[in-house]
């Protein structure tokens, strides 16, 4: 079993990883063996969490501002002076905005969208030579998107853009899924329901609004670091060989309740 999970050899990049969900999964990585690039847009959280990673393995910071196209560049030039093959990438980094839909900024809605849908498809796309030298058919190369059970439900938040963000990930995955399995890429989202990270402090620490939300959660807990980082290291590893296109809900029950 500890073969099946490893991650031994792997080089996995992690966008967003210097806290919350994407912390979560780069240290799940090193702790399988992995070599680990967290992409962070600054520079001292950036070199705070490489300092903290450092103890589980081999880790590095990549600075870099995803909400631009030319951001986006930098930042794959940046990885592809540093390795020659990549194994893994998490799209991890994203936005939220919450408004009433009366009143709903454009330029909160753009922030969202650029960042969430638009900076992930030229990520993706710009990292795809170095995931093709890396992949083989005995062992593919991956891509984990994060998503959110929001894109998968009607949300009680007003965050229109979000939502409608993470549905439209759903449909990129399972259309590059479809693309890149020729080339043994596989391509899947996590679509997690309520962990603590920046965009969810809001809901955790109100008090009358986490008592809403629990009420929502049939475990009535939010999820724990290990609990999205294993699943992410299941789908980089050995054992999710055979799992592409799918979007793997991790949520305490929310929405296979009905209740998200």
């Amino acid at each position: 079993m500890s073969d099946l999970f490893s991650l031994e050899g792997r080089t996995a990049v992690v966008t967003g990883g210097s806290r919350g969900i994407g912390l979560a999964i780069a240290t799940a990585f090193l702790d399988a063996g992995a070599r680990v690039l967290v992409c962070a847009r600054r520079e001292g959280e950036l070199a705070a969490t490489v300092a903290e990673l450092g103890a589980h393995g081999e880790v590095d910071g990549v600075r870099a501002d995803l909400s631009t196209v030319a951001g986006v560049e930098d930042f794959v030039g940046e990885v592809t002076a540093r390795v020659d093959a990549l194994d893994v990438l998490v799209n991890n980094a994203g936005a939220t905005w919450g408004a009433a839909i009366e009143s709903f900024p454009e330029d909160g809605w753009d922030k969202v969208m650029d960042l969430n849908v638009k900076a992930l498809h030229y990520v993706t796309a710009g990292l795809l030579p170095l995931l093709r030298a890396a992949a083989s058919a005995e062992r593919a190369a991956r891509v984990i998107n994060i998503g959110s059970i929001d894109g998968l439900t009607a949300p009680m938040m007003d965050n229109y853009a979000y939502s409608a963000s993470k549905a439209a990930l759903a449909q990129l995955t399972r259309h590059y899924a479809r693309r890149l399995a020729p080339e043994h890429i596989l391509v899947n989202t996590i679509a997690p329901g309520l962990f603590a990270s920046k965009m969810s402090s809001f809901i955790i620490d109100t008090p009358e609004v986490a008592a809403l939300a629990m009420e929502t959660i049939p475990v009535r807990r939010i999820g724990r670091p290990e609990e999205i980082g294993g699943t992410a290291v299941w789908l980089a590893s050995r054992a999710g060989g055979y799992t592409t296109g799918a979007t793997i809900v991790v949520d305490g029950g929310s929405l296979g309740a009905g209740r998200a």
